[in-house]
């Protein structure tokens, strides 16, 4: 049986330092048939871009896959074996579509479990609604069984609280040799916004804390008007090449209101890098003779 998350927190600093870099790729799945037909518009991937861009942190790819439980247990195998942090959205119900833990106990390669933890904060939920809705609580009735199997995770999964119902999350740990932080793996959340965002924030706040960016990555662009991407890509690849650390990125608009056809080309990298590399880029334009628009910082 696999190790709690939780159990595996004690490291030295010395290990910790060394683990403590960008190297950390951070992924977010999200998991739903009605995210793939159109009938929910997702808004896990936007959000999560901010909580992490908070925090001085990146998302680094992420994966749609709807309600079919090979190709989520296909994913899940993926994320578990990447030594990367990685979120799951959705699935982890109780419902007929909601294939999520058991994929995770496949993909994991361990039996499920009623975790001792869930239970507890299940039946405290089930109090909860017996109290609003004023009669007695009976825990073995159908419905507050089927509560309990949302409880129901990977043997030897860690939980994650759930502020908003009580009903928790659950995080499987890396099988990769090499992770990138001792806490890496797949933490599963609802499919919920009002539940996973907070949850997510959580597990970054009490087991990521040591790899925010303490200087946050930072961009600076500029408008250029009247060029082509094919005429600019090789001062783009000069630029990469003589400033370390930094990306340089070209955004192209056919039908701006304001601007037209243009492109948005800039650097993006540590603050003190940035300016450096984005005078190098100004002045190289300027030389061009290249028209240029407004220049934006984010």
């Amino acid at each position: 049986m696999r190790s709690p998350i939780v159990q595996r927190m004690a490291i030295c600093p010395e290990i910790l330092d060394r683990m403590s870099t960008p190297t950390l790729s951070i992924g977010l799945i999200i998991i739903g048939d009605e995210i793939l037909s159109g009938k929910r518009e997702d808004k896990h991937l936007n959000q999560v871009i901010q909580i992490l861009a908070a925090r001085g942190l990146s998302l680094a790819w992420a994966e749609y896959v709807g309600d079919d439980p090979q190709r989520i247990t296909a994913v899940l195998t993926r994320a578990l074996a990447s030594g990367h942090l990685v979120f799951s959205c959705g699935g982890i119900g109780a419902t007929p579509d909601d294939h999520t833990r058991q994929c995770a106990a496949q993909a994991w390669g361990v039996p499920l479990a009623l975790h001792p933890q869930a239970r507890i904060w299940i039946t405290e939920r089930m109090r909860d609604v017996a109290a609003e809705q004023g009669v007695a609580l009976d825990l073995d009735s159908p419905e507050n069984l089927r509560r309990l199997e949302m409880g129901v995770f990977p043997q030897g999964a860690d939980v994650i609280a759930n502020p908003y119902n009580k009903i928790p999350g659950f995080a499987c740990a890396t099988i990769s040799k090499a992770p990138a932080h001792p806490h890496a793996g797949v933490y599963f959340v609802p499919g919920f916004p009002v539940m996973a965002w907070p949850m997510i924030e959580s597990v970054l706040d009490n087991r990521f804390a040591d790899v925010f960016e303490r200087n946050p990555l930072t961009e600076q662009s500029v408008i250029v008007l009247g060029a082509m991407e094919s005429v600019l890509i090789p001062l783009m690849q000069r630029i990469e090449a003589e400033h370390s650390d930094i990306k340089v990125f070209s955004l192209p608009s056919v039908d701006h209101p304001q601007w037209g056809k243009h492109i948005e080309l800039g650097v993006k990298g540590a603050p003190d890098r940035v300016r450096a590399a984005y005078a190098d880029l100004i002045g190289s334009l300027t030389a061009m003779k290249i028209p240029l628009g407004p220049e934006l910082v984010r």
